[in-house]
């Protein structure tokens, strides 16, 4: 048996998808383990694209039992419409699992966070507005409704009907929006738990006798460590816990069953939405690496923010997190660059510091100190090996390493599956 973390080390989008898509071969099974359809990952195989929100990467595998934790809040309408665009594309669903556990997002959670969003003006977080922020709120005010209570008729009537009384007066009496018609959403939410009720199952339940089994286990994280509700860019984060903690959390396995942990970066940095971000470039190389490596949001659309690879935020994603090991993601976007760069520290008011700040008012204030490298200019997308990388791709390859402070085990070199160098085995 082994068991393998994947998190984001950056702020999210750092090509989880095709890393997870890449480690499922040998996993048995594939576990989402926290946040909802703000999320999106991009999958390659061959010349199709699949474009996922709430279902593990794992079920391009059609043998592989994928997991919809217990931690994730689920949209069922969403979900069921991306259910039927993979059986669309002959991609089988049978092995898919939704936790009994799992949050269930409503209709007047999106109303209420597209109308928090527009409330706070300049001072937006910058939310896809999916209902996924005020579901999670309902959660720790326990008066969400799970899965297994959608599949409770009397139950579900009954608990819709008192959030939906207490909901409508908050969304007429403090916003002054129409309110929102019980019956009909009874009617629709019972139609998604017909249709879904044969996938629901107990997920810790589930994953605890695969370890029995000594299967291997992949648990996959949305977005990424500086979006965490508790260790990331606060308050321009998600609700949940996308750091390797939250796998035990939302998934309802114990800390000492996890065998070992990677974290996920781009060749680069970025992120989408508010808040500071230090090595944010907003010139012509900024842009170069957007248009070259597709940074626009998988769920959204939005144009990603682009920067030089950060080493503080890397040792900070390393700490949080415990990573073993390091997944580079896009070095193929970096060739054609004759210079590229690596933030190893921060220089605030004339003091470096090498630890990434809490306070966001210092973050704002911190000026990168970078060091230079040469780029290279040959397409790299054909590798095979490190070997087969330009010298200086394999230079700036060892300085991440040594600054991050962990090995690299996996670098990606185009968004195919078979575009990816493995340098160690992580199923040990």
């Amino acid at each position: 048996m082994s068991t393998v973390v994947l998190v984001g080390a950056q702020w999210g989008d750092e090509g989880k998808g095709k890393v997870t898509d890449f480690l499922a071969e040998k996993a048995d099974l594939v576990v989402r383990y926290q946040g909802g359809n703000n999320a999106g990952h991009t999958v390659v195989v061959g010349d199709r694209e699949f474009k996922l929100h709430l279902i593990p990467s794992g079920i391009l595998y059609p043998e592989k039992i994928c997991v919809i934790g217990s931690g994730m809040v689920i949209d069922p309408g969403v979900l069921l419409q991306e259910m039927e665009a993979l059986k669309n594309k002959g991609i089988s669903i049978d092995n898919l699992k939704i936790s009994d556990r799992a949050h269930v997002i409503f209709p007047y959670h999106q109303r209420l966070d597209q109308v928090e969003e527009e409330r706070r003006g300049d001072n937006k977080i910058g939310t896809t507005v999916r209902g996924i922020g005020p579901a999670y709120m309902d959660k720790s005010a326990r008066v969400g409704i799970r899965m297994v209570d959608l599949l409770d008729q009397d139950e579900f009537a009954s608990l819709l009907e008192a959030n939906i009384e207490v909901k409508n007066h908050l969304l007429t009496k403090v916003y002054g929006m129409n309110a929102l018609d019980y019956p009909s959403i009874l009617a629709e939410y019972r139609g998604y738990a017909e249709n879904l009720a044969k996938y629901v199952a107990d997920d810790s339940l589930l994953i605890n006798e695969a370890f029995k089994k000594g299967q291997n286990v992949l648990f996959e994280g949305a977005q990424g460590t500086l979006l965490d509700i508790d260790h990331g860019t606060y308050p321009y984060v998600t609700s949940s816990h996308p750091t390797a903690g939250g796998a035990c959390l939302g998934a309802g396995v114990g800390p000492t069953k996890i065998d070992r942990v990677i974290g996920v970066a781009k060749a680069y940095t970025t992120r989408v939405g508010e808040g500071p971000f230090a090595t944010e470039l907003e010139d012509d190389t900024g842009e170069y690496i957007r248009t070259q490596g597709g940074e626009f949001g998988t769920t959204t659309g939005r144009p990603r923010r682009c920067g030089w690879f950060d080493g503080v935020v890397a040792r900070y994603a390393v700490r949080i997190n415990g990573l073993d090991y390091l997944a580079i993601t896009k070095l193929d976007v970096l060739s054609g660059l004759e210079k590229v760069k690596i933030c190893t520290g921060y220089n605030y008011r004339g003091r470096i510091i090498e630890e990434f700040p809490a306070s966001l008012r210092v973050l704002e204030e911190c000026v990168p100190v970078y060091e230079e490298f040469d780029g290279w200019q040959d397409d790299i997308t054909s590798a095979k090996t490190l070997s087969d990388l330009p010298t200086s791709a394999r230079k700036y390859l060892e300085r991440v390493s040594e600054v991050a402070g962990v090995p690299i085990a996996l670098v990606g070199v185009g968004s195919r599956r078979s575009q990816t160098i493995l340098t160690t085995e992580l199923y040990k």
